[in-house]
């Protein structure tokens, strides 16, 4: 991306928000550039990091419950310590849901780096009371009829955690810090909470409420609005995808924005790619519901302003809806899963006949468990648990093919038994079987419920190091 001339004309102000993460363990270098990037702007900047999801917030509740100081996302140290030093001294402010389970332990986290970096003065906002259980009785919210998901109906309710609006989060930045961290807000509260602080937009000031709701669903999957995501070779090129650049908003006090991404970076910004983002998880482009606004994007404009620039125009919003979406976690049991090669001439073969030995073995055992067995080159993605779908007879008798079985299960012994047999191949299946892996691990379900906003009770408090 060329040089540009960024600087603006007094009382045109305009908010730069650059997106440092899309999920949890993306691409941990991505923000250095976004923030040299922002250092070319004048006025307000915000580096965002959107590191959660709902199983991410589940299993982060579990590691809770072991240890009441752990719960926050063990990312932050990774992302945080590349960038913490610059964007203090430059005053950029950073907004992360890097609490996760436990926003509070977060923040004490961050002040630690803070002095292992030499940082002599740090001050953190933190965003809490989106964790239900912290105030109610499961027996209170468990009840409650499921939007999606799994069936909780008699089973260990392990989280309940509401999505929380920005407004608690432009309430954060009101205190004067330097970091805001929360825990389970909406995503494009990450974007719009600055944009409220920045632009004293009022909560009903639902047009511009519904353009910084958009601005920060684009920018909310960090790369994936570069690019990322959007490549299919032949079909739709992306240069450089392995220095993607990740994307910035430029937004107006009126809610319109303009998307581009870090300089000197790859990827690319355009109306193919804006669009997929925009219309990423939007059930109803004409209601998409959040805390703070109802958005209608059915009248949004894509304009190419510029190389790898797309402003977004024609945004839309009515009054938000009177409940919030709160996602249940309960009790998932546990997952295996075992894997084994076989490749050379008659590869094929080989994997079947292994597929048929563990087959059987699970039969003599007496697993009652349903056990997904499949070949991974053989068309499976495709497939059913059948095995039905596919047409054994197009593929090469020779290649490279690997065995997977798969099994859930309340116990751990469940999923170990036929993992095992997996392994047992070694020396008791086909020839030249190797690369065995396994993985048992627990698991966590997950749904929706729909609360009365008026019971969830976001707080907002800030903590500070001084050295």
């Amino acid at each position: 991306m060329a040089q540009r001339n960024t600087r603006k004309v007094s009382g045109n102000k305009t908010v730069h928000i650059g997106s440092g993460a899309g999920f949890a363990g993306d691409r941990f270098d991505a923000a250095v550039a976004v923030v040299d990037t922002l250092l070319q702007f004048d006025g307000p900047r915000y580096l965002i990091y959107e590191v959660m999801g709902e199983r991410t917030l589940a299993i982060a509740q579990r590691l809770k419950k072991e240890n009441p100081q752990a719960g926050y996302s063990p990312w932050l140290d990774i992302y945080l310590p590349q960038v913490l030093k610059k964007c203090i001294r430059h005053k950029i402010k950073i907004v992360a849901n890097f609490g996760n389970a436990n926003p509070a332990a977060a923040a004490s986290r961050t002040l630690v780096l803070a002095k292992e970096l030499g940082i002599d003065s740090l001050r953190v906002g933190v965003v809490t009371g989106d964790d239900l259980l912290e105030r109610m009785s499961p027996e209170q919210i468990s009840h409650l009829s499921t939007i999606e998901g799994t069936d909780v109906k008699d089973r260990e309710l392990l989280a309940a955690n509401a999505y929380i609006g920005a407004r608690s989060v432009a309430e954060a930045i009101g205190l004067g810090v330097d970091i805001v961290l929360v825990g389970r807000t909406t995503d494009a509260a990450l974007v719009l909470g600055p944009l409220m602080h920045e632009f004293g937009w009022t909560p009903d000031n639902y047009r511009c409420l519904a353009g910084g709701t958009l601005a920060g669903h684009v920018l909310e999957c960090g790369g994936q609005v570069t690019g990322g995501y959007f490549a299919d070779p032949g079909q739709k090129e992306v240069p450089d995808l392995h220095r993607l650049g990740f994307p910035i908003a430029e937004v107006d006090s009126n809610g319109e924005f303009t998307i581009c991404k870090a300089e000197n970076t790859g990827g690319i910004v355009t109306k193919a790619t804006v669009t997929e983002q925009m219309l990423y998880e939007i059930h109803n482009p004409g209601e998409y519901l959040t805390p703070d606004v109802t958005l209608d994007i059915n009248n949004v404009s894509l304009h190419e302003i510029g190389a790898d620039r797309i402003r977004v125009t024609g945004a839309q919003g009515k009054a938000p809806p009177d409940t919030l979406k709160v996602t249940l976690s309960v009790d998932g049991g546990w997952l295996g899963e075992s894997e084994i090669s076989y490749a050379g001439v008659n590869a094929l073969a080989r994997a079947r006949l292994a597929a048929t030995i563990v087959r059987k073995r699970l039969e003599h055992l007496g697993v009652g468990e349903t056990c997904r067995i499949e070949i991974i080159g053989s068309g499976v993605v495709h497939d059913n648990d059948q095995g039905s779908l596919f047409d054994p007879n197009a593929l090469s008798a020779d290649g490279e093919y690997r065995l997977r079985l798969a099994v859930r299960s309340p116990t751990k012994a469940g999923v170990q038994k036929p993992c095992d047999e997996v392994l047992a191949l070694y020396c008791c299946g086909p020839a030249a079987g190797g690369g065995v892996r396994q993985s048992v691990t627990p698991q966590v379900s997950t749904a929706s419920i729909l609360m009365d906003r008026g019971l969830i009770e976001p707080g907002v408090t800030a903590r500070e190091v001084k050295t």
